[in-house]
């Protein structure tokens, strides 16, 4: 097993490969030891240059309703009002931390997702 630091753009690419060829290994064996030590190092680095932000609250609402095919009068019974969920999907209200329980626990959004800070349209 010869395993080297990522450190360039190629480096990912040929890991890559690496990683792809070993999907079939067998556990307890050396094949296996490098596909997980590989993985790791791929991992540290898309950590390092592909960090992928998370959504602001908004978008991680809209995505999920995309997910489940929610409407927005589905939301109702989670945010409030018909108004209410227009204005917060609109983003001219923000939303409240009983709204945030209520997406967490019926929506299964995550707390960090809607707690992040976002920017509303209004005055």
């Amino acid at each position: 097993m010869h395993i080297k630091p990522i450190k360039t753009k190629k480096d990912y690419s040929d890991t890559l490969l690496k990683i792809e060829a070993l999907m079939s290994a067998k556990p307890n064996t050396p094949q296996m030891d490098e596909l997980e030590v590989l993985s790791t190092l791929v991992e540290v680095y898309e950590e390092q240059f592909y960090k992928i932000e998370s959504p602001d609250p908004i978008e991680a609402i809209k995505f999920r309703m995309e997910q489940e095919g929610l409407k927005q009068k589905d939301l109702v019974t989670i945010v409030g009002s018909k108004s209410r969920v227009s204005e917060i999907l609109n983003r001219k209200r923000k939303l409240t931390i009983e709204m945030i329980r209520n997406l967490n626990k019926v929506l299964r959004i995550p707390v960090e997702s809607l707690f992040l800070d976002y920017k509303t349209n209004c005055a």
